[in-house]
């Protein structure tokens, strides 16, 4: 088993950040990127060792030394707007080019659950995603192209929906009327189970899977989002009761591998204890 003493975070967003700091208090050296030359004080003052990388299909910028390291942790999702599947194709091969210079033995890619379309079902890692989203075809590109390479390990992480600091869900319809498929089943994680499952991976040098990591518990739309809004004090949100297009993702790997039980495991105690 191969011994990891330096991990590299290339995007310290919402998730990397507090994924860095986590690997940090575990007694690993962490490595991590920023775009922003103004962060890089912010990643120090973590203890976490900052590099300033930005690489585009116009240029690139980095510092080799970033990719000195054990496992590369790649957690920067696609842009949003239309046409950029492409480019975002693009940039994660450069960043793999670099990245077999160095002779990295251990790639995660942090991905979505978006990859899998609403087809009505429960699905599972065993199921083939078949995407609907442009962000959800774009990541399911990234994640093939990882899985055809040879001279590293690609490990998969699917994160469902992400909760946590400054992703109040009681925000997100509030006061909205006649909202579409109020019955469809929601697919949500908090970030300490993102950093939890990342962690449980590392630990036991589970690579080379593909997860998805969703709290098992799924409450329709319309529950989920009314509890949350009236729970900060905003006008409740009202769904159409109907099931259009949905699907339920859940895990045949985190608690099988892993051995991984969900903090925050049912949605209705978690919003219960925020107030």
């Amino acid at each position: 088993m191969m011994s990891i003493k330096t991990i590299s975070v290339l995007g310290c967003g919402w998730y990397g950040l507090p994924l860095a700091k986590a690997l940090l208090q575990q007694g690993f050296q962490v490595k991590g990127s920023t775009t922003s030359a103004q962060k890089l004080d912010v990643l120090a003052d973590a203890g976490v060792i900052p590099y300033l990388l930005n690489i585009s299909t116009e240029h690139q910028q980095y510092e080799s030394d970033f990719f000195d390291c054990d496992v590369l942790w790649i957690s920067i999702p696609p842009k949003s707007r239309q046409g950029e599947a492409g480019a975002y194709l693009q940039k994660i091969k450069s960043i793999i080019d670099i990245a077999k210079q160095h002779n990295v033995k251990q790639v995660v890619f942090i991905s979505s659950t978006g990859v899998y379309g609403d087809v009505n079902a429960e699905l599972t890692e065993l199921d083939v995603p078949m995407p609907d989203t442009d962000s959800g075809c774009a990541l399911l590109e990234v994640e093939t192209y990882l899985q055809q390479q040879t001279a590293f390990t690609t490990t998969i992480l699917r994160f469902g929906g992400l909760l946590g600091p400054n992703r109040e869900p009681g925000r997100f319809f509030a006061g909205k009327k006649a909202i579409p498929n109020g019955e469809a089943p929601v697919n949500l994680i908090h970030l300490a189970d993102c950093i939890g499952v990342s962690q449980a991976i590392v630990a036991q040098h589970a690579f080379g899977k593909v997860y998805n990591a969703c709290a098992p518990h799924h409450p329709t739309k319309a529950h989920f989002y009314a509890k949350a809004a009236t729970a900060i004090g905003l006008d409740t949100p009202e769904f159409i009761p109907e099931l259009q297009q949905w699907k339920t993702v859940n895990s045949v790997h985190v608690k099988p591998v892993l051995g991984y039980t969900y903090q925050v495991n049912n949605w209705d105690k978690w919003l219960d204890s925020l107030f």
